[in-house]
């Protein structure tokens, strides 16, 4: 059969909206208690969010090079296997199969089904057991979305990023009204008062803050389906992640109008809460705007999580069969099949704040390889040819930021569970030297390959670059 090549499908809105509509997900919607419960103080919580909107830029703009100097799909993995070596890419690509994705798939599906069913349970909690259903079933619809159809996919990350972004204008809004008709300004006095100092608690508030950025390079994972990368890279990046960072701002500023800090921290909803005060009946409304916004996260997150899992397998580190795409539709369904599968394993026994925390701390170790890469770039190879280029500062503030991400919760307040992430990681070793190295059993899932590429009617993908 003779091989494919993805489309190169996607315009400067599509890459926009590709950013900000993952981006703005359920993290604006949850994290800010958990940003001012951890820092103590609504001053330093706003301070947090501002950091990490100058932290997304600028490591969105060190990615902005990467991916005009790389030129393939699969962002993160592609850049640590070009710069790195194929050891390290597969450990990145092994974690992001086994935990880092379905992690991500199952704390944006789980935020979804809470906001979905919270006008069904008003005064009360709903039942886990509901909640994960409806998670699991948002995980399998958009499963079968992004199967079908690349441009269905989208239409649908369109969509949903103009409704979040016109419900979180409506909190601005009451926000603004509400301080002008004399709303909890005292908030704002003594701003600072309480904050908390450590490391420990820096860190954790940068976490949940940070986890409500996640996103920020999602365009690199698709580089190979963007028209004109060495432009719509950067330009997508100046214009979604300013334009989320200002809009989180204003948001944090109207909940802390409408909410006193010990209301903000005790809420187990802040949108619903705010909506509740604001809105009054029709608070409820606030609810749905939080779902569609982690349902259109969730999808946008599901794009591009695919291609690193379907560029993987392309490079011999995973099983072939993730390597291909549908002979009709162009979509990497065997590599998205998988990352469903483990989401919906990983949602089991989940809850919203663990996964946040693992998640996170997960990333930012490879994030912390990346902006070491791109160093390495610029000192070997500065010959390189590079349509963008940022100022060496900016890999070198994010490699400091990554290396205190993750040795924050180490130092400040050990913790067993993140021992056993760093195992984890590490023990993809173990595969890795006998059947990627060392290619023992070459033909051991030859058959299941076959059968495999025959249900679902896929093929092999040549590179488009």
């Amino acid at each position: 059969m003779e091989n494919l090549s993805l489309k190169r499908d996607l315009g400067l809105l599509n890459a926009v909206s590709l950013i900000a509509g993952t981006m703005i997900g359920s993290g604006i919607f949850m994290s800010p208690q958990w940003v001012l419960y951890h820092i103590g103080s609504p001053g330093a919580s706003l301070l947090i969010w501002g950091a990490c909107g100058v932290l997304a830029m600028l490591g969105a703009l060190c990615y902005a090079e990467l991916g005009t100097v790389i030129t393939e799909s699969g962002g993160d993995y592609i850049y640590i296997l070009r710069t790195s070596g194929p050891l390290l890419a597969f450990l990145l690509s092994f974690t992001s199969m086994m935990v880092v994705r379905p992690a991500s798939y199952a704390g944006l599906a789980l935020s979804f089904a809470e906001y979905a069913v919270a006008p069904f349970y008003q005064g009360c909690t709903a039942p886990q057991l509901i909640v994960k259903i409806v998670a699991a079933v948002c995980i399998l619809v958009l499963a079968i979305v992004n199967t079908l159809s690349v441009r269905f996919s989208m239409s649908i990350q369109i969509f949903f990023l103009v409704a979040k972004v016109l419900a979180l204008l409506v909190i601005v809004i009451g926000g603004v009204v509400i301080l002008f008709l004399g709303g909890h300004s005292d908030s704002f006095q003594d701003a600072f008062q309480d904050t908390k100092v450590g490391i420990n608690p820096v860190g954790a508030a940068f976490f949940q803050a940070l986890w409500s950025f996640e996103g920020w390079n999602n365009l690199n994972y698709v580089t190979e389906e963007l028209k004109r990368p060495e432009v719509n890279l950067h330009r997508a990046l100046i214009i979604a992640i300013p334009m989320v960072t200002v809009l989180y701002l204003l948001v944090n500023v109207s909940y802390l109008a409408v909410m006193t800090p010990r209301e903000l921290m005790t809420s187990t909803a802040v949108a619903v809460t705010w909506g509740n005060k604001v809105l009054g009946s029709w608070g409820w409304l606030m609810s749905v705007a939080a779902a569609m916004s982690a349902f259109g996260s969730l999808n946008g997150s599901y794009f591009s999580g695919g291609r690193m899992c379907f560029v993987a397998a392309r490079e011999g580190h995973l099983p072939e069969i993730l390597s291909m795409a549908h002979v009709h539709r162009l979509t990497p369904s065997p590599a998205l099949i998988i990352n469903t599968a483990m989401a919906l394993l990983v949602l089991i026994p989940g809850d919203f704040n663990t996964v946040i925390s693992f998640f996170s701390f997960t990333v930012w170790v490879f994030y912390g390889i990346i902006f070491s890469s791109l160093l390495y770039l610029r000192i070997k190879k500065p010959h390189l040819h590079r349509p963008y280029k940022v100022p060496i500062v900016f890999p070198i503030i994010m490699l400091i930021a990554a290396v205190f991400l993750v040795l924050s919760p180490i130092v400040d307040n050990p913790q067993i569970e993140y021992l056993y992430v760093i195992l984890f990681i590490v023990s993809g070793t173990f595969i890795y030297i006998p059947f990627v190295h060392f290619k023992l059993c070459p033909g051991l899932l030859t058959k299941a390959t076959l059968f495999l590429q025959l249900l679902f009617e896929v093929a092999p993908v040549d590179k488009n670059v």
